[in-house]
């Protein structure tokens, strides 16, 4: 069963193992108390950018803290629906759980990238250690999801095709 494991689906099982416990508690940190879970390690740097920059009130601070622990429960929500997908061999094989796990990188990347954004604003040096990790794991999760893609209606993969162009290309010289 470990033979048929995709480079792309064992990368998207270690990003959903960091990802899904995280973010499930910063965003029921925010969910039991919004303005104090926003403040939290996790989430301060959106929060000081929403109520220092943008001059919002306390029930505008509060909206955008529950939307932000909306898009982090979609995001754990997707990496749960990946990892489900993922436990069917067939599905494994043919790329069926890739599409969870692609929406799962974008929409993490972009929550992930806007809070390194506000971070590096209000210059919490702390959160942008944080997110900048959490985005580049998103980022290089997201190229390899890309680059190993599963074969399909008997095309050669593109590491395949670099194969054969180099013999090629040796066997001439």
């Amino acid at each position: 069963m470990a033979t048929n494991w995709r480079l792309s689906t064992f990368n998207g099982v270690l990003i959903a193992s960091y990802f899904i416990p995280a973010w499930t508690i910063a965003a029921l940190k925010i969910w039991i108390s919004p303005v104090s879970g926003l403040f939290d390690r996790a989430n301060i740097a959106p929060g000081m950018f929403i109520s220092d920059h943008l001059s919002s009130t306390v029930l505008q601070t509060v909206r955008f803290a529950w939307l932000l622990a909306l898009g982090k429960f979609i995001v754990v929500a997707f990496f749960l629906v990946f990892l489900v997908l993922m436990l069917r061999e067939t599905a494994r094989r043919k790329g069926g759980c890739d599409e969870a796990l692609g929406f799962a990188l974008l929409l993490g990347g972009i929550i992930s990238m806007g809070s390194l954004l506000a971070a590096s604003t209000v210059g919490e040096l702390e959160a942008v250690r944080l997110h900048a990790s959490e985005t580049l794991a998103l980022i290089g999760a997201a190229i390899v999801l890309v680059i190993d893609a599963p074969r399909r209606n008997g095309q050669a993969a593109p590491a395949e095709i670099a194969d054969a162009t180099l013999h090629r290309t040796l066997s001439h010289s």
